[in-house]
């Protein structure tokens, strides 16, 4: 609206003006020389606007003319330019779909129409890379790194193919470089970071770290986090060999991170040796809540220097009870109360502990169940069948990080280079398969752990129980796995008719698991009579019951061969 309104103006003003001279009175007089020219004053206005407007379209001619060399060059640029774009733009969509043929057409077409274009050179470099000319791509990435404009892309693509070509010295370097021309890079600090921490510089790495913290590529938290995984790994290191720097490291970690594991341990072990021992339970009851862990149940067992297997036992149980029933890290409790029942010799408070998790039992109950009936009964037949169970048995959790699984804590994962990687996890289960299972449970498993414990015959028989043996032959020892003789068995004779043996006081025993598997291709074998179930395997010589033997009863016999009188004589010659 305020575009007409001033067009109306203008018009107006114009009207105006030409108006004003044609109203004008007179002639107007130019004299030139021998020359004179009379003519009003409103034709000489119309004529000396002709003569601008002439003029005005003679220049303009003048100007295109001059200026069409210069524009077509420009255009014929331009042109180029786009289809140099174009060429870019297509070639960049086609690395990103994998078409190593169509990528190299349009990098070769990208460098012919815009040499100079920094896209050009990208493409150049990755289109070698799709295709593995390796080769090409590092002249490539040296022409990037040798302008200003893509110096620090070129040192990236540098860096890439020296990771490729397992050159871990020269990828360092480059990256130290990268660092220098871009203290906020974050790919150049993320490897420098890595390598100083997998060479073991410990104070290189914390410098990267407070660099990243100024540059603003880590926040507050992550900072104070990875500072003390950083201070704990040094510690663990200089634990044997500088304790005192190792100590001063580990407490700084601990009041950074104080849920980090390894630091809470070994500020634990410090603190205990230095009889602060509430400072020491704090230190770990705080990592505890976070993560439990069987190395902070270990290191709060042992807090207190000189204590016994029970006191450590009610220590523990102190430490598990923290723990909530519906926590994820009961279990971890309970195991820890399990080990120290063992180590104090409490069987049935371990067994208590261990028994709501044997029946889908993980690696570690297993083996702890096996050390319990080795120890507690040893029954050398059942602790095996618990450690071949747990072979079979689901993993416990362990360090683990991108896929890696340690034994023990790291502080960078050796896959990536990632700084606090390792999580106490459980690893990745392996894919089902078709194929089956490697180890098949066997019937001398199932057996084994059906069957009850071995029971021990602590009374020894009196005098009047002995009976005297001809000295005829020898009678073999009995097998610990063979079902026990009947006791004072009546002597028959040939008038006399067989009566049945008396049925054993335990018959009221549950069938065991058969040791052995029945063949289709076999006929049905005939009825066997009932027999006590197999305790032990049998190729399984058993336990020892005799104790350990005596050099000196060796020599001069067993009691029974000092006897004297006729027993004693008999004895001696064999009987």
């Amino acid at each position: 609206m305020l575009r007409i309104v001033l067009f109306l103006v203008l018009i107006a003003l114009a009207g105006a003006g030409a108006a004003w001279i044609a109203d004008q009175p007179g002639d107007f007089v130019l004299t030139w020389g021998g020359l004179r020219a009379t003519t009003t004053f409103p034709r000489f206005v119309l004529l000396l606007g002709l003569f601008a407007a002439a003029v005005v379209l003679i220049w303009s001619i003048l100007t295109m003319v001059w200026r069409t060399p210069g524009r077509l060059r420009r255009r014929r640029r331009e042109k180029r330019h786009a289809r140099g774009r174009h060429a870019i733009t297509h070639g960049l969509l086609a690395i990103g779909h994998g078409d190593a043929g169509l990528a190299r057409r349009h990098a070769e077409a990208a460098r012919r129409h815009a040499p100079d274009d920094p896209l050009a050179l990208l493409l150049h470099a990755q289109s070698a890379q799709l295709e593995g000319n390796h080769d090409e791509a590092q002249r490539a990435f040296r022409a990037m790194a040798e302008r200003a404009d893509t110096r620090l892309l070129g040192l990236r693509g540098l860096f890439i193919e020296a990771q490729r070509a397992d050159d871990a010295v020269g990828a360092v370097m480059l990256a130290e470089e990268a660092i220098k021309l871009s203290p906020s890079s974050t790919w150049a600090s993320h490897a420098v970071l890595g390598f100083r921490c997998a060479r073991g510089d410990w104070s290189g790495a914390l410098a990267i770290l407070d660099s990243n913290l100024s540059a603003g590529l880590i926040d507050k938290q992550a900072y104070r986090r990875q500072r003390g995984v950083l201070l704990t790994a040094r510690a663990l290191e200089l634990e044997s060999m500088d304790r005192d720097v190792a100590r001063e490291s580990v407490m700084e970690a601990v009041k950074l991170a104080p849920t980090l594991v390894p630091a809470a341990v070994l500020a634990a072990k410090f603190e205990s040796e230095a009889h602060q021992v509430r400072r020491a339970m704090k230190l770990v009851e705080a990592a505890w809540l976070a993560n439990p862990h069987p190395d902070l149940a270990d290191a709060y067992a042992h807090v207190k220097l000189g204590d016994s297997a029970r006191q450590r036992l009610q220590r523990v149980e102190t430490l598990a009870a923290k723990t909530p029933a519906t926590a994820p890290g009961h279990v971890e409790g309970q195991l820890a109360i399990a080990r120290a029942a063992i180590d104090a010799s409490e069987f049935g408070r371990a067994r208590e502990v261990l028994t709501p998790y044997v029946n889908d039992p993980t690696q570690r109950v297993a083996l702890l169940m096996a050390e319990l009936e080795r120890t507690e009964h040893g029954d050398g037949g059942r602790a095996r069948a618990w450690t071949l169970r747990a072979v079979r048995a689901r993993h416990d959790p362990a360090w683990t990080a991108d896929g890696y699984v340690s034994d023990r804590w790291r502080p960078v994962s050796p896959v990536t280079g990632r700084l606090d990687a390792f999580q106490w996890q459980t690893p990745v289960a392996s894919l089902p398969s078709d194929k089956g299972a490697t180890i098949e449970s066997s019937a001398f498993e199932e057996a084994m752990l059906a069957a009850p414990p071995p029971r021990r015959v602590a009374e020894a028989p009196s005098e009047a129980a002995v009976v005297e043996q001809a000295p005829a032959a020898s009678v073999p020892a009995a097998q610990d796995n063979s079902p026990p003789e009947a006791s004072e068995e009546p002597i028959t004779t040939a008038d006399e008719p067989v009566k049945p043996a008396p049925e054993p006081a335990e018959s009221s025993l549950p069938a065991a698991t058969p040791v052995f598997r029945t063949r289709a291709d076999l006929g049905k074998p005939a009825p066997i009579q009932a027999v006590i179930p197999i305790v032990r395997a049998p190729d399984d010589p058993g336990i020892d019951d005799e104790g350990p033997s005596d050099e000196f009863t060796e020599q001069i016999g067993t009691p029974k061969a000092q006897a004297g009188g006729w027993r004693g004589f008999w004895s001696r010659w064999g009987a």
